[in-house]
């Protein structure tokens, strides 16, 4: 891999109630996913994160994982409710310090700290107000981050305001099977909106306090229709909108796509006030990319209320352990659009998730699956695409949300039994690639900046 650019940073990405367990240590307030995992019947086999990896408690063998590694990047979330407890007012200090110390560790072992300030666990006493659906989330997220700067904003190399907004609105609040579990049908807006401005709202707040660079994870599929008949692609179509645009559109070109008059049953403009679109198009300096797999995407199917029908694989291409479809060229292709789509508006692209779902610790699978996607990444590099990183999904084997621990993408196989960590044939094979990297420049001012 020494052949890419000089400074591409290899890393591995978490996240905060996937792996630190401690759910009620140190004064840490409820999430949703707190409330969620421990509803009967939301997870598979009732499990819950209120262990996980026990990272709160073995954080620094954890890092000493990533030191070992090779990797110069490391992707992590911030629990929300472990620095707010209910979301508001002044900083959990017992919170901050764990935070406090991570960061200082994984600098001590030369490693960059990637920093997500929300990665899907909102504070209960959030949602107990309307969660996303109120605007006023979008203000504390915005206050939270002004936290979360002043303390780290010296130290982190990233950071990253949201992950996956599109998914945390599908799967939590229209399919309902994440956390809230809500099935708001499609006036979905207001979820939207409000994502976004605490995005806006978040970079304003950490713009005062830290001048590490700053991006949100988005998460992208490549869309291909499922023939050539008209409403197929009239449905492909749509959907490349909703998941690639939607989150896209209004922070790179400050406008939503024209499908957004469908979503609400409100008037927009009591929704998307005067001055949103300037906060949350406000310049970023990386666009964050999570990559998994495309979608085979047609028309609605007899009985399906959503105006589309998304294949549950594509068939010819070999599948991970969650059943999702292995093709890495369309990284490639996805990278490739993203510049001719939005050109010069487009900042610097990092991979901040890849990866894939394979249980075994001999696991020549998942070898393939990253050897295949940092080619295509390559190529698209070839192309005159700008990226500056790549993080693998993930360190560990964690709670993998309703998928509760049946799901492990982890280089680190983890018994949640013992909690033994055993390096995978897929950690030590990452760890050449890691090690024959181009040296790189600090990444503040550097690859992002």
């Amino acid at each position: 891999m020494s052949d890419f650019p000089p400074g591409f940073q290899f890393g591995v990405s978490t996240a905060a109630y996937q792996i630190e367990g401690a759910a009620e240590k140190d004064g840490r307030g409820l999430s949703i996913w707190d409330t969620f995992s421990r509803t009967p019947g939301t997870t598979r086999g009732g499990a819950t994160g209120d262990v996980a990896c026990d990272h709160y408690h073995r954080w620094e063998s954890d890092l000493d994982l990533i030191q070992e590694l090779g990797a110069t990047a490391y992707r992590f979330s911030i629990s929300w409710p472990r620095v707010q407890p209910t979301g508001a007012g002044p900083a959990n200090a017992a919170g901050l310090a764990f935070y406090d110390r991570l960061v200082d560790g994984l600098l001590a072992r030369g490693i960059d700290p990637l920093v997500t300030l929300f990665h899907w666990d909102l504070p209960q006493a959030l949602q107990d107000l309307g969660g996303w659906g109120n605007r006023d989330t979008a203000m504390r997220l915005g206050e939270y981050a002004e936290l979360v700067g002043e303390a780290l904003g010296d130290r982190v190399k990233l950071w990253v305001t949201l992950n996956e907004p599109y998914i945390h609105l599908v799967l939590g609040h229209v399919l309902g099977v994440h956390a809230p579990g809500q099935q708001l049908g499609l006036d979905l807006l207001p979820v939207i909106h409000h994502q976004l401005l605490g995005h806006g709202l978040a970079v304003s707040a950490l713009r005062r306090v830290s001048t590490a660079p700053i991006t949100l994870a988005n998460n992208y599929s490549p869309v291909w229709p499922a023939s050539d008949a008209e409403d197929d692609q009239t449905s492909a179509m749509f959907y490349d909108l909703v998941q690639n645009r939607l989150f896209t559109d209004p922070v790179l070109l400050g406008a939503y796509p024209p499908i957004v008059e469908g979503l609400t049953t409100a008037d927009i403009d009591s929704i998307v006030l005067d001055g949103d679109l300037q906060v949350i198009s406000q310049p970023i300096d990386a666009l964050g990319v999570n990559y998994y797999n495309p979608s085979l995407v047609g028309a609605p199917q007899p009985g399906e209320d959503l105006p589309f029908h998304r294949a549950e694989t594509i068939p010819g291409y070999p599948t991970t352990d969650f059943g999702w479809p292995v093709v890495p060229s369309a990284l490639r292709d996805l990278l490739v659009t993203l510049r001719d789509t939005y050109g010069e508006k487009l900042p610097p692209i990092w991979i901040t998730e890849s990866g894939c779902s394979y249980a075994p610790v001999d696991d020549q699978f998942r070898i393939d699956y990253h050897a295949g996607h940092l080619t295509a990444v390559r190529e698209a590099i070839a192309a005159g695409v700008d990226v500056r990183g790549y993080c693998a999904w993930s360190l560990l084997d964690n709670f993998e949300w309703a998928e509760g621990y049946d799901q492990r993408f982890g280089l680190v196989h983890v018994d949640f039994d013992t909690q033994e960590r055993t390096r995978r044939r897929s950690f030590d094979w990452f760890r050449e690639v890691c090690t024959s990297a181009a040296p790189r420049p600090d990444l503040q001012g550097g690859p992002t900046g």
